[in-house]
């Protein structure tokens, strides 16, 4: 089922590919045509439109493609899919005038193994929207949600095979039985979801909440509804590379954070002293953060507090706004000097 439900979001990317090229056809000419990659066939439509308009293309890459398919188990290196998005990253690269990443483990990572030009690339790290996640009591919404009196552990984004969510299943199967006073609530939608509620209910586990995926805007409600936040990914190299967006937010809540993510992720936790890294899918690693975090309040209050501090001195969107500024000016520069010219 969760191979079928990808193939099918495939699908619809190549649907979204073909009406976005269209439709960006009709549009009045811009300066500059961004195209953004947590699906890569966008890229493709990016470049069909500058192509015609006769105006740079900035990728803009926050997932690497084909290697994330591979780290999620989805397809071999010499399969029809991936040999077919490789190529298709490889053009995208080499046709677009600049390339914006989102760590510097993606620049090396595109420098090494697509050779592509170090000054070609431009890092623009993650931001978040610091006056809507903001650390606040949610009383209400813990009452609503049968969580009152109870330790709860947020886990809020997406349910994928690439966040290793068994790790989560195994933790709460051992603390159930020697802390029910621990509850996970798990917010949002993903092609795992369906066989995580399955396996759920055969374990009979009770302390465990799904939550169908709530408005952008209500996001900060639920992280501030728990105690301590989760961040889980499958144990791969590749996801070394990765700074998951919802650590960000959760970090701006002033929510202490549980990390399964080893690489930049944990390099930004530890300078920060935000939380707790653990080995990715260790679930007796998940289980030892949990209780040390629920025996020592002082603890969590250092974390979130850290994580707060952290977020407002250098990951706040308008500073990341700022510097994604600075690159397309300078990716304009010789444009606009060639048109004065002209």
């Amino acid at each position: 089922m969760p191979n079928r439900k990808a193939h099918e979001r495939i699908l619809n990317y190549g649907s979204f590919c073909v009406s976005a090229a269209l439709r960006g056809l009709e549009l009045s000419r811009p300066d500059v045509v961004i195209a953004s990659s947590p699906q890569l066939l966008v890229g493709l439509s990016g470049w069909w439109i500058s192509f015609w308009k006769r105006v740079p293309l900035v990728f803009e890459v926050r997932d690497l493609w084909p290697e994330s398919l591979a780290a999620v188990g989805m397809g071999a290196e010499n399969s029809l899919l991936h040999r077919s998005l490789r190529r298709v990253a490889g053009f995208l690269y080499r046709k677009a005038a600049h390339i914006v990443v989102v760590t510097p483990a993606f620049k090396d990572h595109l420098m090494q193994h697509w050779q592509v030009p170090p000054g070609k690339i431009s890092i623009v790290e993650n931001g978040v929207e610091t006056s809507q996640f903001a650390p606040r009591d949610e009383p209400a919404l813990r009452q609503q949600l049968g969580l009152q009196g109870k330790f709860v552990l947020g886990y809020i984004g997406t349910m994928g095979m690439a966040h290793g969510l068994d790790t989560l299943l195994e933790a709460a199967a051992s603390l159930q039985r020697t802390r029910p006073n621990i509850m996970f609530l798990l917010v949002g939608e993903g092609a795992d979801k369906d066989r995580l509620k399955s396996a759920l209910s055969a374990r009979s586990l009770r302390n465990v909440n799904f939550i169908d995926q709530q408005p952008r805007e209500r996001i900060p409600a639920y992280i501030c509804a728990a105690d301590v936040c989760l961040v889980l990914l499958k144990k791969t190299e590749l996801f070394k590379t990765v700074i998951p967006t919802k650590m960000l937010e959760f970090m701006a809540c002033g929510r202490p954070v549980i990390l399964g993510v080893d690489g930049q992720a944990r390099k930004i936790l530890e300078t920060a002293r935000a939380g707790v890294f653990i080995e990715p899918e260790n679930s007796t690693a998940l289980v030892n953060a949990i209780v040390a975090l629920v025996e020592h309040p002082e603890d969590r209050r250092s974390y979130g507090s850290n994580a707060r501090e952290y977020i407002l001195r250098h990951g706040s969107r308008e500073a990341t706004a700022k510097s994604y500024i600075e690159v397309l000016t300078a990716v304009l520069a010789p444009t606009q000097s060639a048109d004065n010219n002209g």
